[in-house]
């Protein structure tokens, strides 16, 4: 069956209709602001004296093909209709905000030129961030605490594996603005940020050893609707674990009679759904998608046991959001935290 050419106005589509287009058909470039943010990489790196031949192309997540100076960006950052469709579908834009983007770009960057350089080889940063051949686990489960790893990425996203644990540290490196010499001060990971001030001293004005420029699964290739990338993101980011909520619960909610003219739990949940899932989220590094699955089962204990509100509103507020958050903490420290990039 021969498909029928995208239509001009296809960014106009409702959701429904947009989702049923292959990836391979959105007419998508690098262009404008994220072009900029591209382009204020390359500054970065310059202003660095690396001359580091970096190749960007749109594909469906954040990620650096193994053994290239190629980086993918996720292709709804290349219009903002999809970055709408996407904040619907998973309910959060990753790398949407300037910043935000700026950090992801800073951390691929970390994977390229470890790859374009060779990095991996030398033994010294082998030893210092581990060894390179390890295993990505599926899951992991960090640290908060931790003072040997830094901080640059949401959900302590160094300790998730060695070249992870590099391109976070580069990440912190590069960035201008980090002043990482007095932010960590006494911390052991303070090794690790000056070894790679030396290490990239060392490759300062160097040419490239690799300059391999493939692209692994490019957006042009991706036969997919929208429809089925989306069915695949949310059941990965998805919760698959059994939930215990009825202790805490009961903590703020009741189904005794003398609060039977109280709003209803779930209701409240729902009123306050939203601002609660992104303040958890601030709090954790964890997706909004997967906090508010938490929050779905929650709804319908809440309404399985007939629970009300039995505290005032603010006070419920701000303890159903400490709820969640150990709720969701329990999902992380039970080895149930995710690999994104």
């Amino acid at each position: 069956m021969v498909r029928a050419p995208l239509r001009e106005d296809w960014a106009e589509l409702d959701d429904e209709a947009l989702l049923d287009l292959r990836l391979a058909e959105l007419p998508l470039t690098i262009e404008g602001e994220l072009a900029e943010r591209v382009a204020q990489l390359g500054r970065e790196l310059e202003a660095r004296g690396l001359q580091a031949p970096l190749h960007f192309y749109l594909s469906d997540e954040w990620f650096t093909p193994d053994g290239t100076c190629s980086i993918a960006i996720p292709f709804y950052l290349a219009h903002p209709r999809l970055a709408k469709l996407e904040e619907a579908q998973v309910l959060e834009v990753e790398g949407g905000e300037y910043e935000w983007c700026m950090r992801i770009l800073r951390h691929e960057a970390g994977h390229a030129l470890d790859n374009t350089f060779r990095l991996r080889l030398r033994r010294q940063r082998r030893s210092i961030f581990g060894l390179p051949s390890e295993p990505y686990p599926e899951f992991y489960t960090p640290r908060p605490y931790s003072k040997s790893f830094v901080l640059h990425l949401d959900a302590w996203y160094a300790q998730s594996h060695p070249d992870e644990d590099f391109a976070e540290t580069f990440a912190v490196w590069l960035t201008p603005t980090s002043e990482w010499r007095p932010r960590y001060a006494g911390w052991p990971a303070l090794k690790k940020l000056e070894y790679m001030d030396e290490l990239m001293t060392s490759i300062r004005q160097r040419p490239p050893r690799v300059t391999n420029r493939d692209e692994v699964d490019p957006l042009r290739r991706l036969k997919k609707t929208l429809r089925q990338h989306y069915r695949n993101k949310r059941r990965y980011y998805g919760v698959e674990y059994p939930h215990f909520y009825d202790r805490d619960l009961r903590r703020l909610f009741s189904e005794a009679p003398e609060f039977a003219e109280a709003i209803t739990a779930a209701q409240f949940i729902e009123r306050n759904r939203r601002q609660t899932r992104r303040l958890v989220a601030g709090w954790t590094g964890i997706y909004q998608y997967t906090i508010d699955k938490v929050l779905e089962d929650m709804i319908a204990r809440c309404r399985e046991l007939k629970l009300r509100l039995a505290v005032p509103e603010d006070r419920a507020r701000q303890e159903f959001a400490v709820l969640l958050t150990v709720q969701v903490m329990n999902y992380l420290h039970s080895g149930g935290h995710r690999i994104f990039l």
